[in-house]
Order: structure tokens, then C-alpha cells, then sequence
């Protein structure tokens, strides 16, 4: 795989400007060039558009809304369980289903991602560069029968040739809500992005066996196709393939601290996270809101931030942190 520098010399002057992510208050509605929407937990909304996705995590403290929006004219359209919208080279596709219209945990996972993947394969914007997975009970079951190891082979089932070139940024979390309800988001282009691994850690799909039948599926992030974004996948306190200080919320931050740092790097992009980096923060126990908060207003304090309730796939761990770093 190319080093982000090489492949921005060869994509920078054709690629399309990189979607510009940022959260806004609880009224907005989707605009003429707003890709996606995103509102969290029992927003009391309900937008009859495509591009709008109450996404079924709760928020902890204020309840903005996420919004991606492009240098276009975005259309948008349905197709049963798949929404869909492009604009300015971009393409933002999602689906939600049901375990039990499917067999479980696997076999929706097979669902949502054979019908992403021949979407997108048809599509002309078909190179994918981040994903986002929802999923209830993510820790339940031991061993191989942990829900979440059921998702990830259920996962690798339905990625179709699309993902052949390899695998994008991503996040798995797991929520609070309807326990069967499964929802899958994507983000893709077309042109290739630059997938960054972070030297602190394995690559997540070299795994041993000890993470299940099927390894994890994604990067740690990816440097958009223009150079201009690195989408970070969700990221905490795992150094090589092991989880760092069980039950130490503090010392879980600080070690996710280092290996977002360490991921800013790899990407080339500037360090540090400032107003050019809105972050999301997945917190396992709703009472660590306000450490985390204190944890976020002393080491990146400028960072637009959205705090959520959600499960990391991996028990021990408290809290995970994914989100976007621009380079200007």
C-alpha cells in the first residue's frame, strides 16, 4: 500500500474536496448540499429524507446533530432496507434491519452488507472509506459466541468485490436500544483513499485467534482521496492487539490519547486535535460523562466533541474515540 504522500501526489489534483463534517443544533434539516444527517438517541424528530438517520445511540449531555455536507447538489433516493445520497463525487449509503428477520446477529450483518456492498459496486463512486456499525447487546454471549464475533463473520460474508482492494476505517459499537436492530452506515468516493495503520497496534484483521473466528474488518483510519481528511476509525487503549489498563478510565484516555496521536502521524496530518477535529466519544458507563468532559477540556479542548452511550466491542474497555481530522 502507498505512503499517504506518494498517493496524494497522484489523486490531489482530481479529487473531490472531502465532505465537511460538522455538528449543528437539533433544529436543522437537511439542506440542497447536505450529504447526511445524523440525529442521536430519541431526537424527537422525524424527517421523511433519505439523507436523515436517527442513529439509535443516546447521547450524554447536549444532543447536537451530525451533518455532512458537500460542494454540490446532493439527490437521494431508497431501495427497501438501503437509503442512499451522492453529490459532488460522493456517496453516503445506509441500511437499517432486524436480527430477527434474519437469523441473528450474523445473518443480518450478511444482509446489510451484501446489499452495501453490490450498491456500491454499481455505483460510480465505489471506493469505500469509512463505515459505521451499530449493533445491541455487542458483549453479550462468551468465547466465539460473543454477539459481536457473530457480526464480524457475518460481516466478512456479505463484503462483496468492493472490499477487495482492502479494508476501510471503521467503527462497531454497541447500543442501548432495540436489541435486534442492527444499522450500518458508509461513506465512498470515486477515487481511491489511503488506508493508515498505527505502528502502536496490530492491524486489526492479523488479530490471533483469541478475537474470534474472523478478525475485525477495517483500518485504523483513511486518508481521504484529496489529502485533506484523515477519518479515524474508532480508536482506545489497545497497544499491539491487547487492551491497556482494565478498569483505569483515566489511563484507557490517555492511552487513546497516544494512539490517535500516533495515527495523526502515519496519516501525515498535523498534530494535535483542534477545531479541525470533531470528535465522537463512545462512553460504556453514562456516569463518566463528566471525567471524560474534564479528561477532553485539558488535552484537546477546542475539539468539537459529541458524547455518546455506547458499548466498545471489547468488554474491558470504557470508552473509544472516532471522528475527523481536517488539514487545514
Amino acid at each position: 500500500m502507498p505512503h499517504g504522500n506518494e498517493m496524494r501526489e497522484r489523486t490531489a489534483l482530481t479529487a473531490h474536496p472531502s465532505p465537511l463534517v460538522r455538528y449543528r443544533d437539533g433544529s436543522a434539516s437537511p439542506g440542497p448540499r447536505t450529504l447526511a444527517l445524523f440525529g442521536f438517541g430519541s431526537t424527537p424528530r422525524d424527517i421523511d429524507d433519505p439523507r436523515w438517520l436517527r442513529v439509535v445511540l443516546d447521547p450524554l449531555g447536549d444532543a447536537p446533530l451530525e451533518a455532512w455536507e458537500v460542494d454540490a447538489t446532493v439527490e437521494a433516493g431508497r431501495q427497501g432496507d438501503l437509503r442512499w445520497s451522492r453529490g459532488g463525487g460522493w456517496l453516503y449509503a445506509a441500511v437499517e434491519c432486524h436480527e430477527d428477520d434474519h437469523g441473528g446477529p450474523e445473518g443480518a450483518a450478511v444482509h446489510a452488507y451484501g446489499l452495501l456492498s453490490r450498491f456500491v459496486e454499481a455505483a460510480e463512486e465505489r471506493h469505500v472509506q469509512r463505515i459505521w456499525n451499530y449493533l445491541g447487546a455487542i458483549n453479550e454471549g462468551s468465547g466465539d459466541d460473543e454477539r459481536y464475533k457473530h457480526f464480524c463473520t457475518g460481516r466478512i460474508r456479505g463484503m462483496g468485490d468492493v472490499f477487495a482492494q482492502g479494508f476501510p476505517a471503521a467503527s462497531a459499537i454497541g447500543h442501548h436500544g432495540d436489541p435486534g436492530l442492527l444499522q450500518v452506515y458508509l461513506l465512498a468516493t470515486d477515487r481511491p483513499g489511503t488506508r493508515v495503520e498505527n505502528p502502536r497496534q496490530v492491524s486489526a484483521w492479523q488479530y490471533p485467534r483469541q478475537y474470534g473466528r474472523t478478525p475485525p474488518s477495517f483500518a485504523r483510519a483513511t486518508l481521504l482521496p484529496a489529502g485533506d481528511v484523515l477519518a479515524i476509525s474508532g480508536t482506545a487503549a489497545v497497544v499491539g492487539h491487547a487492551s491497556a489498563h482494565a478498569g483505569d478510565l483515566e489511563a484507557q484516555l490517555a492511552e487513546t490519547l497516544r494512539n490517535l496521536d500516533a495515527l495523526l502521524e502515519s496519516g501525515g496530518m498535523p498534530a494535535g486535535l483542534d477545531g479541525g477535529a470533531p470528535l465522537k466519544v463512545y462512553v460504556r458507563h453514562p456516569e463518566d460523562e463528566a471525567a471524560v468532559r474534564a479528561f477532553a477540556a485539558k488535552r484537546f479542548p477546542s475539539a468539537p466533541l459529541l458524547l455518546v452511550h455506547g458499548d466498545i466491542c471489547r468488554a474491558e474497555l470504557l470508552v473509544e474515540i472516532d471522528g475527523w481530522r481536517y488539514r487545514d
